[in-house]
């Protein structure tokens, strides 16, 4: 490969250690960013190298402990042929450039290739009490147990809606937590529905009945198609209150100290976003997703988009789309595509990824997030975090005529300016504003991204002084 050339993966979970395994067996050496201390991603977590604390893999992934052993030694093989950069955060993305933060400095990282494996992040809709201390999202609680070893709490409730859920509260009980109840807002039928698209994929689909049939048998609570009231407390969590139906006048309240609430997961797109690739609406995901190739390439030159960041399809999806997204690098580079033990072809891995779709459009029919929730929160309730803006600072704007679009509304309130850049609130301000305008969501605009996508500090003495630039004829490659 020309020196001219770099190949650069963000993201060391499945979709982007598949990636470098590619590229490595076809002679091309990358950069691997990775925002965590250890390769895995979220679903194949590691805990810290020294942690104080020791669990197995079968343990930590349960029935995926086989997959994550192979994904972890995979990687391990990989180190001396890659350029692997741990606790690195991909904040910006411009034209062959990545400007990253690793130790308190700053280095901007050329590229003349970059392939985006970013991952995804739960989707959040707020409730009355949702910024208490003791509310976390589903996500959080997994790596708190994961990569601390600990729970979120003595007495925990999860609620919210997706298979994330029932798996996190199988992995709390297993580790002998107590997991007071399970709360599905998706109701039952919509899940029987689903059935013959999930049953596409039989094991995962098994899977997901021994989850719920094993809670059920060590007498955990599970409810199904409820609506979530407001989660309680002064200081802290101290209970969580619901309704057993939408409409229902009845309320119930259990007690807890901790609840991990989440609806889903979404990609995180905003490194594609800042690199200038075209977005469409995806009526199953619910969000704007990059436009894509079947092998993954965005409508930027040299600028490719694999797993979850792409589109929510799991782990096993993503590994296969990783794999899909460095050998379409490849073939842009008129390199070879690499054969061999574990080298599928291109054309095996979209038959895969395609039957994949199928029982991905299950999960999105049985656990679809609760429609007009927004409807239910009140103006006082706290909608951005970050700037404080509340539902009913948001409601007037939009009903003064001040905003129909989301980036209006952002600009008007603030709404999605703060640290978290809108992955907290953004789907909530977009669900709000296409309520109050009765538009459908992908008729309200998409949330554009700013550098930082994340927070970094400010102090010119962080920013390294010498930057590598890549050859201007390399990024017209």
């Amino acid at each position: 490969m020309s020196d001219a050339r770099q190949v650069v993966i963000v993201g060391a979970g499945p979709a982007g250690v598949r990636a470098a395994q590619t590229l490595v067996a076809a002679g091309v050496r990358p950069v691997v960013i990775d925002e965590n201390a250890r390769w895995g991603g979220q679903i194949y977590r590691q805990p810290p190298a020294n942690g104080g604390f020791e669990r197995s893999k079968r343990v930590l992934y349960g029935f995926e402990a086989q997959k994550a052993d192979a994904l972890h030694t995979t990687m391990a093989a990989l180190l001396t042929h890659i350029d692997y950069r741990p606790d690195t955060l991909a904040w910006a993305c411009e034209a062959g450039r990545l400007d990253t933060l690793a130790a308190g400095r700053e280095i901007s990282v050329p590229f003349s290739h970059l392939i985006i494996a970013s991952g995804a992040t739960d989707r959040v809709l707020p409730l009355p009490g949702w910024t208490l201390p003791g509310v976390f999202t589903l996500g959080a609680a997994q790596v708190a147990l994961k990569a601390q070893g600990c729970a979120i709490g003595r007495q925990v409730v999860l609620a919210g809606t997706g298979p994330l859920l029932y798996l996190v509260a199988y992995q709390y009980a297993k580790a002998g937590a107590r997991v007071a109840a399970v709360l599905d807002t998706s109701p039952f039928f919509r899940q029987v529905v689903a059935a013959p698209k999930l049953a596409r994929i039989p094991s995962t689909f098994a899977k997901g009945l021994y989850y719920v049939g094993w809670l059920k048998a060590h007498g955990i609570r599970i409810e199904r198609g409820v609506t979530l009231v407001a989660i309680q407390g002064e200081q802290n969590v101290e209970s969580i209150e619901w309704r057993a139906s939408v409409g229902s006048s009845t309320s119930e309240t259990i007690r807890c100290d901790a609840v991990g609430v989440g609806f889903g997961l979404k990609p995180e797109t905003q490194l594609a976003d800042l690199a200038g690739c075209r977005f469409r609406f995806d009526a199953l995901n619910r969000c704007w997703l990059p436009e894509l190739d079947s092998g993954g390439r965005s409508s930027v030159r040299g600028i490719y988009v694999a797993g979850d960041g792409a589109c929510i399809a799991g782990a096993d999806a993503a590994e296969l789309a990783g794999r899909r997204a460095a050998l379409a690098l490849l073939d842009d580079l008129g390199i070879r595509n690499p054969r061999g033990p574990g080298m599928p072809a291109a054309a095996s891995l979209e038959r895969e990824l395609q039957r994949i779709a199928v029982f991905r459009a299950g999960i999105e029919t049985a656990f679809a997030p609760p429609a007009h929730c927004d409807a239910q929160w009140p103006d006082d309730m706290t909608v951005c975090r970050c700037e404080e803006i509340d539902a009913g600072t948001l409601r007037r704007c939009i009903r003064d005529g001040e905003a129909n679009e989301i980036n209006r509304l952002k600009a008007f309130t603030r709404v999605g300016m703060g640290r978290c850049q809108g992955r907290m609130c953004g789907e909530a301000a977009l669900q709000l504003l296409a309520h109050e305008t009765g538009r459908p969501l992908e008729a309200v605009g998409r949330l554009r991204s700013q550098p930082p996508i994340k927070p970094i500090p400010l102090s010119p003495a962080l920013y390294a002084d010498d930057v590598a630039e890549v050859p201007e004829e390399a990024r017209d490659e």
